[in-house]
């Protein structure tokens, strides 16, 4: 399909929807969503890329890769939709140093293993009450948690800047799991709500909730868990380590090595990145982003990182895992008094691809 032709869908997807609707980032109110859609909200970054910008991006390709152009919607869809869970005690399959993705709502919290979620990217769920779905892609080392309403999330078989694109199935807009916003359907121009998800390891996690629930490997498909086909985390190897990204880049960024993991975040238009090295090292980084300033802190319970808006650019120290101001008050890495902003793992060029005008920290790695 060229130019036109996917310019022509994308029109029809959001014009045929919800007539009237515009596609701007941020012209649609919070509460203008669509029925059967997910909770939405004005995105939390407005970016140099327009909506058809990312849609067209997702839709180019080798034309091999283009069988049906806009694809089948759940053609590749492998989504977890009735996940079942299991104690740590009969979680046998994971390893101390197994990577897995926590949630903590309201008391309850689970961990959903990067093994299961290499190959089905997302697990459509409910914690505390509220419907989430957990989402994966190992392509750009990214792992979000969204609320989903009474909808759940499926995979479109589409990738932008390596990146995941999901699809709703209330709506079928479709939503790159980085950017956190529709670029095509009803929802073009609305960004998702997130929640957080931890990027840890089996031990450190079941240490610090130690009555978790785990994603059982009885998901209903039939895949060999012990396989990921991408490669290992630990020891680094494969795609994780190496290589060029998989697809072209909106914006190619030399500021790290591509597959440097950073903790990524945004708030009022300031995206933010800082490199986890770094932050494991130092404990404590801060960064001016238009304006405004920003600190990451470290939690070594969890080997993840916090962001915090720091609007009264507060003097912090990092000492001995905890954060002390000037009046020697302490505070644990996840309970600072300061408004947080919810971060992810993800690797640089993913994020840069999107973000070109992110602030970094330190300002160049390479």
């Amino acid at each position: 399909m060229d130019r036109t032709g996917r310019r022509a869908f994308l029109t029809t997807a959001v014009v045929g929807a919800v007539a009237g609707c515009t596609t701007g980032w941020g012209r649609r109110s919070p509460d203008d969503g669509v029925d059967g859609g997910p909770p939405v909200t004005e995105p939390v970054l407005s970016t140099e890329h327009e909506p058809f910008d990312v849609f067209d991006a997702a839709t180019s390709g080798d034309a091999a890769e283009l069988v049906d152009d806009p694809p089948e919607i759940g053609r590749f869809d492998a989504a977890i939709d009735d996940p079942q869970f299991v104690t740590p005690t009969d979680a046998g399959f994971l390893e101390p140093d197994s990577v897995v993705f926590g949630a903590v709502y309201d008391g309850e919290a689970k961990a959903y293993p990067q093994s299961i979620l290499v190959y089905h990217e997302i697990v459509n769920d409910t914690l505390g009450g509220t419907n989430l779905s957990a989402t994966y892609c190992p392509l750009t080392g990214s792992a979000l948690a969204f609320e989903r309403g009474e909808t759940s999330f499926g995979i479109s078989g589409k990738l932008v800047n390596s990146n995941l694109v999901m699809y709703d199935r209330g709506t079928t807009t479709w939503w790159p799991q980085i950017l956190s916003a529709g670029v095509a359907g009803p929802h073009s121009g609305d960004g998702l709500v997130e929640r957080p998800l931890i990027w840890t390891s089996w031990e450190r996690w079941r240490t610090a909730y130690p009555e978790t629930q785990v994603l059982s490997l009885e998901t209903g498909y039939v895949r060999d868990y012990d396989r990921d086909p991408y490669g290992s985390y630990d020891p680094l190897s494969g795609y994780y380590s190496s290589g060029p990204p998989a697809r072209p880049l909106m914006h190619d960024d030399e500021r790290f090595d591509p597959k440097t993991p950073v903790i990524a975040a945004r708030s009022g238009g300031e995206p933010v990145a800082f490199e986890k090295d770094t932050l494991r090292e130092k404990g404590l980084l801060t960064v001016d982003a238009d304006g405004n300033s920003y600190v990451a802190v470290y939690d070594e319970e969890l080997d993840t990182g916090y962001v915090y808006r720091n609007p009264e650019r507060t003097a912090l120290e990092y000492e001995a895992g905890a954060i002390v101001d000037r009046n020697r008050n302490s505070w644990a890495a996840g309970e600072l008094p300061l408004p947080s902003v919810n971060a992810f793992d993800a690797m640089w060029f993913a994020w840069a691809a999107f973000y070109p005008e992110t602030a970094v920290v330190p300002e160049s790695g390479v």
